[in-house]
């Protein structure tokens, strides 16, 4: 047995190592697609590589967390397995606390050192002055890290903060008569610190939580039903050959109306004839994109890739209205629980809304026991639930930009994503992936994120150092909650997941964050439902202004290319020595 419970965990982990290694495959693809061609630099591109992969491995591990702890007990008879020892349990946990610890000290690092250097890094790159030789990797080095210096000291400040401040939770109440709750308070002062840092880091994230992924969570599944009317459409293209042909002909009249005359072209006409010249430009940018959607001058492989996406597009539709219902299915219960537990939490707002148990029939929490009969659907679910949320604001980051108030600072457009929006936009997913995790362990399936299928039998024991027995009484065996972890039989069958333990003791020891943090999702279920609804009666129109200006940037980025080499060998020819270097805004960036 105690085999099967090393191959069991073992599996496990290795699971765990494969959706790591696609996350570094789906990082690195999604940072290429997303960022600028003209200006890549190889420090930001790595740094955003690395940094999507962390985030994506640290909301992976919630899914791992639930199976590990799951794994432990027979739900059938709510008992331990028999490999299942205090000894294998402890390691268990400790191997989890050691890679959450890990992953979430990485990830702010990144959040608050790497990512801010690599900006001030890229920043600093003045191609002039590095040609001329006054700008070296020294100075440009010292340019970054003393900008770098005040994030270095907001991290230290945090970790003062949260070492020697005495926790705002209460050690007197009803509450904290429960051996649940004594536990969370026992905590060194190491510990407190990263709960105030985690704390204060979920809260951040909880605003951008709000706005971004709840808007994106409506936004993602009607793109898929009610897509803008794409540039390979025939009647675009047609109508775009007509508007030429009709702007052509204009000029041709013009030009054929003060042919021979002496005193050359009134004015008027002049200025009709340059708008009409210009406005030829735009067509013929706007035809060309149609005929480059189409697959028209390309190789036979794009032509073909285009076609099956138009095959596919009654599955896309399917698939977007799965996911409507999912998104709906999401927000009631997330609507269900933060109602249940703003009336029937046992310790209010001193605990962070903690629920001893689900009062209310909630959908998500439901379809997970249900589905954790057949291993391992309830965890491929899990995974899948949380990628979508974390693909939901991806979609909302792109949507909205990113922006201070209503004033938008950078835009995130595939292929156009400057270097410096691709690291905020990080830096923001960062600190919305600490939210998704509070919001998944809090609210959209908070018994089963906190306790899996664990179970437990809920009779007297025949003797003092035995296992009660449930074989006998089926209708005894109870789902694990915080409640019944004060019973003397639960408290050795159930074992929470590390992940509830870190969020209810940022709730218990700093309350604040507990309560802004619980509050916050009714404001995220709002925002959802406000652009939901109107998304849904809004039709999408193509925006042809936006595409004339892609047109004419990709026009003069090759204008600027193809100047740059003529020049360059120009003056390879002036010199008759080639040049060892290329590209000033290149990998050395």
């Amino acid at each position: 047995m105690a085999a099967a419970g090393y191959v069991q965990t073992s599996l496990i982990w290795v699971t765990f190592a494969v959706a790591v290694a696609l996350a570094l495959i789906a990082a690195a693809i999604t940072t290429f697609t997303w960022q600028t061609h003209r200006d890549r630099s190889a420090i930001v591109s790595t740094v955003a590589i690395v940094s999507i992969t962390s985030l994506l491995a640290t909301v992976f591990l919630l899914p791992v967390d639930i199976a590990l702890v799951s794994s432990t007990t027979n739900t059938a008879l709510g008992a331990k397995k028999d490999w299942a020892t205090p000894n294998r349990i402890h390691n268990m946990l400790l191997t989890l606390r050691i890679v959450y610890y890990s992953l979430y000290s990485f990830d702010a690092l990144l959040c608050l050192v790497v990512i801010p250097f690599s900006y001030f890094w890229y920043e600093e790159y003045d191609e002039v002055e590095e040609q001329e030789g006054n700008q070296t990797f020294g100075s440009r080095l010292w340019g970054a890290f003393k900008y770098t210096i005040a994030f270095i000291f907001l991290v230290v400040i945090i970790f003062l903060v949260g070492f020697f401040v005495p926790a705002a939770g209460s050690r007197e109440g009803k509450h904290l008569d429960l051996d649940f709750f004594k536990r969370l308070l026992d905590e060194n002062h190491g510990e407190k610190a990263l709960t105030f840092g985690l704390g204060l880091l979920i809260t951040l994230g909880t605003l951008l939580y709000i706005v971004y992924t709840g808007a994106g969570l409506a936004l993602l599944p009607i793109s898929f039903i009610k897509s803008a009317p794409s540039v390979s459409a025939p009647q675009l293209s047609e109508n775009t050959a007509s508007q030429l042909e009709q702007n052509r002909e204009q000029q041709r009249r013009i030009e054929m109306r003060n042919a021979g005359r002496s005193d050359g072209m009134p004015a008027k006409d002049r200025r009709e004839l340059e708008a009409l010249v210009r406005e030829e430009r735009t067509l013929v940018r706007r035809e060309r994109l149609a005929a480059e959607a189409q697959g028209r001058g390309k190789t036979f492989v794009v032509r073909a890739w285009t076609k099956v996406c138009a095959i596919f597009r009654p599955v896309k539709l399917i698939g977007g209205i799965l996911l409507v219902l999912l998104s709906l299915l999401i927000w009631v219960s997330m609507l269900i629980t933060g109602i249940d537990k703003a009336a029937n939490s046992v310790c209010k707002e001193h605990c962070g809304y903690i629920l001893a148990h689900v009062n209310v029939f909630q959908p998500i929490n439901w379809i997970f026991v249900k589905t954790a009969r057949v291993f391992p659907v309830d965890y491929v679910l899990m995974a899948l639930l949380i990628l979508l949320l974390f693909s939901s604001s991806i979609t909302g980051i792109a949507t909205i930009g990113i922006r201070f108030l209503w004033i938008q600072i950078f835009q995130i457009r595939k292929g156009r994503t400057a270097p410096q929006a691709l690291l905020m936009a990080t830096v923001m997913l960062a600190l919305i992936v600490l939210a998704i995790n509070y919001g998944v362990a809090m609210l959209v399936a908070p018994q089963y994120a906190s306790y899996g299928t664990q179970t437990f039998c809920d009779l007297p024991a025949h003797h003092p150092d035995e296992a009660p027995d449930c074989r006998k009484n089926p209708e005894a065996v109870k789902p694990c909650s915080e409640w019944v972890n004060s019973h003397s039989t639960a408290t050795r069958v159930c074992t929470p997941t590390m992940m509830s333990t870190f969020l209810n003791r940022v709730t218990l020891n700093w309350p604040v964050f507990g309560a802004i943090d619980f509050w916050a999702q009714f404001a995220f279920l709002g925002i959802f439902l406000i652009v939901f609804v109107t998304t849904l009666f809004r039709t999408p129109r193509l925006n042809l202004n936006e595409l004339d200006e892609e047109a004419e940037a990709d026009e003069e980025e090759g204008l600027l290319a193809s100047t740059g080499r003529r020049f360059g060998a120009t003056w390879q020819d002036i010199t008759g020595r080639a040049s060892h270097r290329s590209g000033a805004s290149g990998n050395d960036q």
